[in-house]
């Protein structure tokens, strides 16, 4: 099994024991990633939706150090601590990926790092 790290400074460094990308054969596993602005390491006080933007940039990002983008996410997990904002983040996804949508999994969860409304990881296919 290949095993090799994906690091990009267009997306926040790792904050702990973890890289922000492994590419594996054709896939690319992407760790969680909360509303960073990479250049400062902050969380921005802003909204649900500044903040699911700002976390799609990050992967966004990610997935181009990688030679791939967006669209080329097969799976998406995302964690939210309000499912009321379903809806908008629903919005958010038919903005920024085209059809077909990335399978999808969302829950609702008690925390997340920095106290963020929204985290996202996601598994990519690299095989063009």
């Amino acid at each position: 099994m290949s095993k090799e790290p994906i690091q990009t400074n267009k997306a926040p460094e790792a904050i702990g024991a973890y890289s922000q990308a492994i590419k594996s054969g054709d896939l690319l596993f992407i760790s969680g990633q909360i509303p960073l602005n990479p250049e400062t390491m902050e969380v921005e006080d802003s909204s649900f939706e500044e903040s699911a933007y700002r976390v799609i940039s990050n992967l966004e990002n990610i997935c181009k150090e990688a030679g791939a983008n967006l669209d080329d996410i097969v799976k998406l997990n995302i964690y939210l601590l309000d499912l009321g904002n379903f809806a908008s983040l629903n919005k958010i996804m038919e903005e920024k990926f085209s059809k077909p949508f990335p399978a999808r999994a969302t829950v609702e969860v008690a925390g997340l790092p920095k106290d963020v409304m929204i985290e996202m990881d996601a598994i990519v296919s690299l095989k063009k």
